[in-house]
């Protein structure tokens, strides 16, 4: 049994060692053909340095010829995947195609299962979320995440293909729920990192957490989610994860905000993509993501971190 991978990432990377490790063979697509060589040569992978990469790991620049795997893990930046999926010609019909992205969509104000429905309406859509670093994943630390497909027998076929020794997969039908869970996730752990950066404490992180929280359900139940989804891994366990840790890129790019730092400018921070998406979303429900609106006014249109704070704290005084 084998699985196509298109991007060579960390988290990519690190699936591929699961489940190379659990006897599948795994192909990982990638564009650099430094990288391609460096896997099937070096058993290296640049983006996940001090791994060692299973026999089982082969890598192609041929997105045609990856494509062709039954199972595809899209982990490519969220941003990127319609373009991706637009250069596979073939329609995919029947193969799942599981989204192992986070974020919306800046031109359709989709989430990931929603760009694969346009771009490939005869594959079966899922995504795999959830509270997880890709070095933890590839060094074989316990983790559990969910996976969310519409179709119930694909999402039981896919869960127990995926779920390996240490990864322990969770099913769902609820993709809305399982997809904002974790794209807005990342908007508010760029909060709580600038939260952290200007010196406001861990009072304050709790407090936009728990807010930050509520908007999470607000939007997802609007659009149709489920609220237990939300309170669970690919919600509330990611949320806690990444507003918490140094190794969340969305949460770092917060810290340096807040400290008035620069950023690697190369490190992808879907978050902040995905604030500018979910602020053009909410303006046309008419609902109020407050902590979401400013965490784009912050990251993409100049605001200071200071001005964000006087907002939020000048809001009028309401009921929980």
């Amino acid at each position: 049994m084998s699985v196509g991978i298109l991007g060579a990432g960390a988290f990519g990377t690190a699936l591929a060692v699961t489940l190379a490790r659990k006897g599948l063979d795994v192909t990982i697509w990638a564009r650099d053909a430094d990288t391609v060589a460096a896997i099937n040569e070096k058993r290296e992978a640049p983006r996940l340095p001090g791994v060692t990469l299973p026999d089982r790991i082969t890598a192609s620049p041929d997105l045609a010829e990856v494509s062709t795997a039954q199972t595809l893990l899209l982990a490519t930046p969220m941003q990127s995947l319609q373009s991706v999926l637009s250069q596979i010609d073939a329609p995919l019909s029947g193969q799942h195609l599981v989204a192992c992205c986070k974020g919306i969509d800046l031109s359709t104000l989709t989430g990931p299962t929603g760009v694969i429905a346009r771009a490939k309406p005869e594959a079966i859509p899922a995504i795999l979320t959830g509270p997880s670093f890709a070095h933890d994943i590839a060094r074989g630390l316990p983790t559990a995440l969910t996976l969310a497909c519409a179709d119930p027998k694909a999402g039981a076929e896919l869960q127990d293909q995926l779920s390996t020794a240490t990864l322990r997969l969770y099913r769902s039908t609820d993709m809305t729920g399982a997809e904002l869970g974790g794209a807005l996730k990342n908007v508010i752990a760029i909060a709580c990192g600038a939260c952290i950066g200007e010196g406001m404490g861990d009072s304050a992180r709790a407090a936009l957490m728990t807010r930050g929280f509520a908007e999470m359900v607000r939007l997802a139940t609007h659009l149709g989610a489920r609220p237990e989804t939300l309170a669970g891994l690919s919600g509330l366990g990611d949320l806690s994860l990444t507003c918490t840790s140094d190794l969340s890129r969305n949460y770092r790019f917060g810290l340096a905000l807040g400290r008035q730092e620069p950023f690697d400018d190369t490190i992808t921070v879907e978050g902040a993509k995905t604030a500018l998406a979910v602020t053009r979303l909410t303006e046309t429900l008419g609902l109020d993501l407050p902590i979401c609106k400013m965490v784009a006014e912050v990251s993409a249109r100049g605001v200071s971190i200071a001005e964000a704070i006087t907002y939020l704290l000048n809001r009028s005084l309401k009921e929980e």
